[in-house]
């Protein structure tokens, strides 16, 4: 019985030791951290790294020739040169992330560490997941192209990198902004695009991505069509319903013989407001019990009384200022103004006024 249980014992902590050693290994920074023992790079080689525990030789890069689109925080390098002259693709894949926003590239020429001696050639901050390829355009037989990978915002992300011929996975363009303003409160959404005379597809993949989300999926296609007389058709349109309420980027790739084309992105916003209650509590705190409150809700920007109301103050019922604000948000109402006037025997003896931003 004792032999069994030291067995038993030491398979126990054999386990422990071995799932130690294991957290370990993913913690480690790999060899490639530092400029001077960059990976070298073969073409259609795969690369599997990671950009946990990296850190930054800050006398090895420089911020300014990138501008806002990359922040170097947990960097790696490569270098590839290639044996024969051409085009050639940098595909990055399998990405698996603590966050959602992936990783990020640079490639550049110049001696390591000599800055001022750098020239970028691709700057790729994506803010995403997906599978891409950034292109590399008339590379030089023997010469040496740098090439920087780094978490986006300190993003933790194990990766898988192919210099290759062939692309793979979707072309890395930056999306645009989520805009502000604009939204729509109906779940169905048209996309309307053109297919440029110097794109030849065969089709059109159809891409959505939630601004949360990890990466984007394929949710449809479209086929390159032509008219009775055989002509080539230029405009196209594709319609989505939206399974829940938020921001989502549609980006249509026109797929070719060659390599996929981005030609079309957009991001939409849908708000249900009908849906959900949204409501804003009127700050009546300070006012006495049975106090005479004159309030009045205007639209900010074009003075438009949206609601009136006289109240008398009663103690411990906060709800008295609660105001249901979903159909103003419904018909684009950004910002109101809210006034509220104390009053006693008929006369005004005190006058509040303030902005609320009606928030999504």
């Amino acid at each position: 019985m004792a032999m069994g249980f030291r067995a038993k014992r030491c398979r126990y902590w054999g386990i422990i030791i071995l799932a130690i050693f294991s957290w370990l290994s993913t913690k480690a920074q790999v060899p490639n951290d530092d400029i001077e023992h960059r990976r070298l790079l073969k073409a259609e080689e795969i690369v599997f790294s990671n950009t946990i525990g990296c850190t930054v030789q800050r006398n090895c890069v420089d911020e300014s020739l990138t501008g806002k689109c990359v922040e170097y925080h947990n960097d790696q390098w490569f270098e590839f040169s290639p044996e024969t002259p051409g085009v050639y693709f940098v595909n990055i894949s399998g990405q698996s992330c603590r966050d959602t926003r992936g990783v990020q590239l640079v490639i550049l020429t110049g001696e390591p560490c000599q800055t001022e001696t750098y020239q970028i050639l691709s700057c790729t901050s994506l803010a995403s997941h997906d599978d891409i390829f950034v292109k590399m355009e008339a590379l030089q037989a023997g010469k040496p192209y740098l090439l920087n990978v780094d978490g986006y915002l300190h993003d933790a992300c194990n990766f898988q990198l192919k210099v290759s011929t062939r692309p793979q996975g979707m072309p890395a363009m930056a999306p645009p902004a989520i805009p502000l303003k604009d939204f729509t409160t109906s779940a169905h959404v048209k996309l309307n695009w053109q297919l440029p005379d110097s794109v030849s597809a065969t089709g059109f993949k159809i891409m959505r991505r939630e601004a949360t989300g990890f990466r984007n999926a394929a949710i449809g296609g479209v086929p390159v069509s032509r008219d009775s007389y055989g002509k080539l058709l230029r405009d196209y349109s594709f319609t989505d319903t939206l399974p829940t309420p938020g921001n989502y980027l549609y980006q249509i790739i026109a797929e070719t013989t060659a390599e996929p084309v981005l030609l079309y992105q957009e991001w939409k916003r849908f708000r249900n407001y009908a849906n959900t209650p949204k409501w804003y509590q009127i700050p009546l705190e300070k006012y006495p019990k049975k106090a005479e409150l004159a309030i009045a809700i205007t639209d900010a920007a074009t003075g438009k009384i949206l609601q009136r109301a006289v109240i008398r103050k009663q103690k411990n019922k906060p709800q008295q200022g609660n105001v249901l604000v979903n159909k103003w948000q419904a018909a684009g109402i950004q910002t109101i103004r809210i006034e509220i006037q104390e009053r006693k025997k008929g006369k005004t003896v005190s006058t509040v006024s303030f902005l609320v931003e009606l928030e999504d």
